[in-house]
């Protein structure tokens, strides 16, 4: 496995403009610093233990994303340096990133996660849940945190149109919060399905296997 080739293959794949989230979830700092030389900046990990053990090795530069499900306990360990938090599912969860962040005298950036997809192991909110919270956040709640935008995982199906159908609710939504506050940020799409993401309006992307390789969850 070449992950210069490998990265090089979708960045040539991305539009200007569309943000390059690099999952290296699983995989060593090695090849985190070995991507981050190509000129990466911005990765993303799924869980606070893996990405507390890699960011002291690490430049301390890089733009880390958590885009896992995150325990509201487990905030204040990233607060110091996260750059950006995909994965708020709960008002519970947005509350204590605020109250971890003003700590620091930071404001972290989230997104909202939305559930488009039919599985019932997928996390996020209701539409109408993200319309009711984000009116909360323009209200003056949440003061430490700035709501740049959404991210939404489709369903692991190979039908294409299903998860292109459930990209667009999502980009339905953004364009209609957009309206209310200006959103920088549409997170759609993994390794399988983002250039269906991009056509739908994604303008970030989360990339994991497709350069680091496929992930041996036996260890």
């Amino acid at each position: 496995m070449d992950l210069k080739e490998n990265y090089t293959s979708i960045k040539n794949q991305l539009p200007p403009g569309v943000q390059l989230v690099a999952v290296s979830k699983m995989h060593p700092a090695e090849a985190v610093q070995e991507v981050y030389n190509l000129g990466q900046k911005v990765f993303g990990e799924n869980k606070v233990q893996e990405l507390m053990e890699k960011h002291p090795l690490l430049p301390q530069d890089i733009q880390w994303h958590l885009i896992g499900h995150l325990q509201t306990n487990k905030v204040k360990y990233i607060a110091p340096f996260i750059d950006t938090i995909q994965s708020v599912d709960s008002e519970k969860l947005l509350a204590e990133i605020s109250k971890e962040a003003g700590k620091h005298g930071r404001t972290i950036k989230v997104l909202l996660q939305v559930k488009i997809a039919a599985e019932e192991s997928k996390f996020g909110f209701e539409i109408s849940e993200a319309k009711a919270l984000f009116q909360k956040y323009l209200d003056g709640g949440f003061p430490d945190t700035e709501v740049t935008g959404l991210m939404g995982m489709a369903t692991f199906t190979d039908d294409k149109e299903q998860v292109k159908g459930e990209f667009l609710i999502l980009k339905g939504l953004f364009d209609e919060l957009n309206r209310l506050k200006t959103l920088e940020t549409l997170s759609m799409g993994m390794s399988d399905d983002f250039p269906t993401a991009i056509e739908c309006g994604a303008n970030s992307v989360r990339v994991g296997s497709a350069i680091f390789g496929r992930r041996d969850y036996s260890k």
